[in-house]
């Protein structure tokens, strides 16, 4: 087996250590999910907690880790009788990215249920996890439908597997932690909410702590064993802490003064629901039992509201997370002084107090101006290499449209185009191709039925065989990847028209955010078009680059289609089934390089040959307009919307939506 990097030799990452053993102390507090750009010690913390848990007793034989002392009623492999178990380590069960829902949540023989009555159940990686650990590494690339799964466990403590009538329950509690890198994609507010403390992680800037990390990590590779051994005695010591603060926690008195200012800070800063009010009062509960003391103080709200309220803080998707700890202290203070004048029963200590008790005994590490054209109002540039403009600020972002890809799918789930999926409504049957996950009822026994007599049944009932049996055909919603093509040239900023174009396409951004897709950015200006943003589930980074994005110069429109050509060739072969909507924002403008209207037609006409969906956003304003960005649309294949019509509230009339075109293209 191999050895675990020890927890007390990870370096800094305080926060990060203090969220994991908080839960170690008290599972109630509902996990944690660990934020943070690659490299920062997140799984290595995650990794090294499961061996500081206590062992934990289990009914011998019983795959769903019974406790002998209490064993489950209705565990599948009961009913056990209470008595004497087997000690065992708590597990760290890992759930991979591309695990399938049976794999997660366990697997019931559908065949022999139907045929034999019976209930063949093979446990899933929830029932490996119950009285352990569960640890998901890039939980924001699962699955939305496994995440609602993974966390209405994690909430309710046992996993319900129901198919045709046959369902199976079983206990599943377990320290959920979850690791995600934010530039690959956000989770959905109301799965953020689940998880019950977030923590932000970062790399080191100070040399001396960054030195420090490199000789450990050289130290552990090189003699795991002998590593662990020096670490030893901070292990136990830390181990013995978790024991003796699970001992304490009954004992630990939140009084009413304590309770108003989780009351109060959560109000302040306008948090859904009362989960937060909950989580704040568990873990600054488990904060004062880690601390060894019976009492809450302040200190213990403040560093409670700090890891369980920034995920939960109402805040635009492209908002920085995190929380305001100057308003957090006046909260605190203010709320402290009321309960002063009143007739509170405990004294909460210092308001906003500072200060959290230390992880371990462990070692420590420790311009608004808009652009303007070069030649006059909407003149492009005297010549391509004219200086470069500052960046346009963007509008206010605004309701969009919908706008789909034609036909239908089958890519990730999400909630743009129509596509076949293991969820949504039911749509037809097939025969299944592999393991029969979603069962078809009335066409299987449609398919059955007339085989009967030769089966020899005669009278009520059915026998089914594997040949009847049929899949049921989903019908719901995908993800795909939106691929902006933006023009930045000096055309663009006439009449500061990059604010508003910049305003567009940070809506369509947050458009793509609540649709679950991916987004890439295609930039083009001067005589050359990059890729300012390669096709990521991080919306974030997309708004980043788009607000610092300058303008200036002539317009390479071929260029820009050339290489969103490119980029779109690429991302096929690494995401087949994610379908392509193309968006190009620009005034139709053709100007960069020789022969610039023919070769953007020549360009154009690519994607439409491909069949790739598209939408020119129509960025030419003023009362005389050429209608270039219309004439691109028709050769892409696609069509074309104003400024105006891409608000959702627009009454300039209603916006034809890609799918329009699906008849075009079929003819």
């Amino acid at each position: 087996m191999t050895t675990p990097f020890p927890f007390t030799a990870v370096v800094g990452q305080d926060d990060l250590r203090l969220a994991l053993l908080l839960n170690a102390v008290s599972p109630a507090v509902g996990g944690v999910l660990v934020r943070g750009e690659k490299g920062t010690a997140k799984s290595t913390a995650v990794r090294a907690l499961s061996a500081l848990l206590p062992e934990v007793a289990v009914v011998p034989g019983c795959r769903f880790s019974c406790d002998p002392a209490a064993p489950d009623p209705a565990c599948p492999d009961g009913p056990h009788e209470p008595g004497p178990g087997a000690e065992r380590p708590a597990r760290m069960v890992e759930l991979p990215v591309g695990a399938s829902e049976d794999r997660l949540v366990g697997a019931l023989d559908i065949e022999r249920a139907l045929a034999e009555g019976v209930k063949a159940f093979e446990p899933g990686l929830l029932a490996d996890a119950h009285r352990g650990i569960l640890y998901v590494d890039e939980v924001n690339l699962l699955h939305d439908h496994l995440v609602d799964l993974l966390l209405d466990a994690a909430a309710m403590g046992s996993s319900y597997v129901e198919r045709e009538g046959v369902s199976v329950r079983h206990a599943a509690r377990f320290l959920l932690v979850g690791t995600m890198n934010p530039e690959e994609g956000e989770l959905r507010p109301q799965l953020l909410d689940r998880f019950g403390l977030t923590v932000e992680v970062a790399a080191s800037r100070e040399p001396d702590q960054r030195v420090e990390v490199v000789k450990r990590r050289l130290a552990y590779d090189d003699d795991p064993g002998g590593f662990a051994a020096r670490w030893a005695a901070e292990e136990t010591a830390v181990r013995q802490r978790i024991a003796a603060a699970r001992e304490l926690l009954p004992r630990v008195r939140l009084g009413d003064g304590a309770l108003r200012q989780i009351a109060a800070t959560c109000a302040a800063f306008e948090v859904d629901g009362m989960r937060a009010d909950i989580v704040m009062a568990r873990t600054a509960t488990a904060l004062a039992a880690w601390a060894g003391r019976t009492d809450v103080l302040a200190e213990d709200v403040r560093q409670a509201a700090l890891l369980a309220l920034p995920h939960r803080r109402r805040r635009n998707p492209f908002d920085a997370p995190g929380l305001d700890e100057d308003k957090l202290d006046e909260t605190l203070e203010q709320s402290a002084g009321q309960d002063r004048d009143g007739d509170g029963d405990d004294d909460p200590g210092p308001g906003g107090g500072g200060g959290r008790p230390e992880p371990e005994d462990g070692p420590q590490g420790g311009g608004d101006t808009a652009a303007r054209p070069e030649a006059g109002e909407g003149g492009e540039p005297q010549a391509a290499g004219s200086r470069e403009q500052s960046a346009a600020r963007a509008a206010e972002p605004f309701r969009t449209k919908a706008l789909s890809v034609p036909g239908i799918g089958e890519g990730a789930a999400g909630r743009r185009s129509r596509a076949r999926t293991e969820h949504g409504r039911t749509t037809g049957a097939r025969r299944p191709r592999g393991a029969l996950t979603k069962l078809h009822l009335a066409a299987t026994v449609r398919a059955a039925a007339p085989h009967q007599r030769a089966r020899g049944r005669s009278g009520p009932g059915l026998v089914v065989r594997r040949d009847d049996l049929r899949q049921a055909v989903r019908e719901g919603r995908e993800g795909n990847l939106v691929l902006f093509v933006v023009d930045a040239s000096g055309s663009m900023a006439a009449r500061q028209r990059m604010s508003a174009v910049k305003g567009a396409v940070l809506s369509l951004l947050l458009d793509a955010y609540q649709r679950r897709d991916k987004v890439g950015l295609v930039t083009f200006r001067g005589s050359a078009a990059e890729v300012a943003l390669p096709p990521t589930s991080s919306v974030d980074a997309a708004a980043v680059r788009l607000e610092s994005l300058p303008t200036g110069g002539r317009t390479p429109l071929a260029a820009g289609l050339l290489k969103a050509h490119e980029v779109l060739r690429v991302e096929r072969l690494r995401d087949p089934a994610r379908r392509a909507l193309v968006v190009v924002v620009t005034d139709g403008r053709a100007t960069g390089g020789p022969e610039p209207v023919a070769l953007a037609g020549r360009a154009a006409r690519l994607f439409a040959a491909e069949a790739v969906a598209s939408v020119v956003v129509d960025c030419e304003s003023g009362p005389v307009r050429l209608g270039l960005a219309g004439r691109l649309a028709g050769e892409l294949g696609g069509t074309a919307v104003t400024l105006d019509e891409l608000r959702a509230d627009s009454i300039a009339g209603l916006v034809r939506d890609v799918q329009g075109n699906s008849s075009r293209r079929a003819a």
